[in-house]
């Protein structure tokens, strides 16, 4: 929706997009009302804001117009106090829309509402508001089909990395958290539903449970489903993958997360449960959940280590051997996109229980920078890259729980100029990409000559 429109003014479709002409009258004089009543309370805006939603013929294009709207915004821009208004305005209706009839205009509102946080901090918007959208998402997951099951979920754990750790964020687990084990648990229900609510189930876990009990559920309810990948027995031809292998690979990324956080003690524990075990998940013939088992099996070493540095692996030998094989792979049944990305991970897998080292990686947001420099840094921060999107930067730099989890210290203020002369222009930009390409056509052009040089030699 353009800035310059006003809220009162007629909507596209006219009379005929918000039904009859007499319920068109009422809803020109409630504006007419509101206009005269200085101020008005949050129960009138809400009415205000239902009156607005109803002006359009396909309640969903109106989630789509607020979209098209708040991605237009600047940080910059949010500083008015007046596009700030307008905006907690047009989240009230996506709010409201969540209640909606129909399942595309509730999926639309709650996916909008989940972009919203995710880009920007809401946090006193929120927290006035988290009971209703807490109840919206628990009737969104308990009614919902599969892809309004998954919005919902993804919206709760956004909901929960917006309010951080707290008695907020504990409220939201305790309500949702017994549907999210009961979907994760249910093999009736959709496995993208299931898949999204066990990485949900884990997040949420992780920023806001304060009982150890809870905590140790939620371990084995995980556990519960990955461990059906499994082998079983000795399978020469390893382990197939089956349409439930995505929910078991977010399982385990979710039970990996988690494991970060357990005290001492429970961590030998899975340690001597599932060490032994994870190898075989290396066999199976998804890339992603060779992956993600080879994943969790670094950051197994790195955690052990960590309590123990003399710690020893009886199948040490064997199991580099299976990691150097995926490190350099080359069967020709595979594709070329997974052998690349697989042997790109387990080079530094096979590094971390080889030889104790990690390629230290560097994340920059505005102007700061991170350091990934341990497995435990790298796959929270990878899970909460899945979560919160391309808004991941702008979290880092303004969230006080993740600056808290990646040891940033307190967030850093800039004002508006500053930030203007941290940005590159779009001429500036297109240049440094047009030298980017040119650089790299002539460096493939020489590489090409060569290889010819040599064929002609031979």
């Amino acid at each position: 929706m353009p800035k310059n429109k006003k809220r009162n003014t007629p909507h596209r479709g006219g009379s005929g997009g918000g039904g009859t002409g007499a319920a068109a009258a009422t809803a020109v004089a409630a504006g007419s009302q509101h206009r005269n009543v200085q101020p008005f309370s949050d129960e009138d805006a809400s009415i205000e804001t239902m009156s607005h939603c109803s002006g359009y013929s396909d309640p969903s294009s109106f989630a789509e117009d607020v979209l098209g709207l708040y991605y237009s915004l600047g940080p910059e821009v949010l500083d008015e106090e007046g596009t700030q208004e307008d905006l907690e305005y047009k989240l009230k209706g996506l709010i409201d829309l969540t209640l909606d009839k129909s399942a595309k205009t509730r999926q639309a509102a709650l996916e909008g509402i989940k972009n919203a946080m995710s880009s920007k901090m809401l946090y006193e918007f929120i927290l006035e508001r988290r009971m209703t959208l807490t109840d919206s998402i628990e009737r969104c997951l308990k009614k919902g089909k599969s892809d309004e099951q998954c919005a919902a979920a993804a919206l709760a754990c956004v909901l929960c990395i917006q309010l951080g750790p707290g008695i907020e964020s504990e409220e939201i687990l305790k309500t949702l958290g017994p549907i999210l084990k009961k979907i994760i648990c249910d093999g009736t229900t959709s496995i993208q539903a299931r898949q999204t609510c066990a990485t949900c189930f884990g997040v949420c876990c992780f920023i806001a449970t304060d009982d150890i009990t809870e905590l140790y559920s939620t371990l084995e309810c995980l556990e519960n489903i990955f461990t059906k990948s499994y082998l079983k027995e000795k399978d020469p031809n390893g382990i197939c993958s089956t349409p439930t292998t995505v929910l078991h690979i977010s399982s385990l990324l979710a039970w990996t997360l988690l494991l970060t956080i357990c005290p001492i003690n429970e961590v030998k524990k899975k340690l001597e449960m599932h060490l032994h075990k994870l190898p075989s998940l290396l066999s199976c013939d998804d890339v992603n959940m060779r992956i993600a088992a080879g994943i969790s099996l670094a950051l197994l070493f790195e955690l052990a280590r960590g309590m123990d540095n003399d710690f020893f692996y009886e199948d040490m030998e064997s199991l580099t051997q299976m990691l150097r094989a995926l490190a350099t792979d080359g069967n020709k049944h595979r594709a070329k996109v997974d052998k690349r990305k697989q042997r790109s991970v387990f080079r530094d897998i096979l590094r971390a229980v080889e030889e104790r080292d990690f390629p230290t990686e560097t994340v920059k947001f505005g102007p700061e920078r991170m350091y990934i420099d341990c497995w435990v840094k790298k796959h929270t921060y990878d899970i909460f890259k899945e979560v919160l999107g391309s808004g991941m930067q702008y979290h880092l730099q303004s969230n006080e729980f993740l600056r808290n989890v990646f040891e940033l210290g307190p967030p850093v203020m800039l004002d508006a100029a500053t930030l203007k002369t941290m940005k590159i222009s779009r001429f500036e930009r297109h240049l440094y990409n047009s030298a980017a390409f040119k650089a790299r056509t002539k460096a493939r052009s020489k590489c090409r000559d060569k290889r010819a040089d040599v064929g002609e030699f031979f």
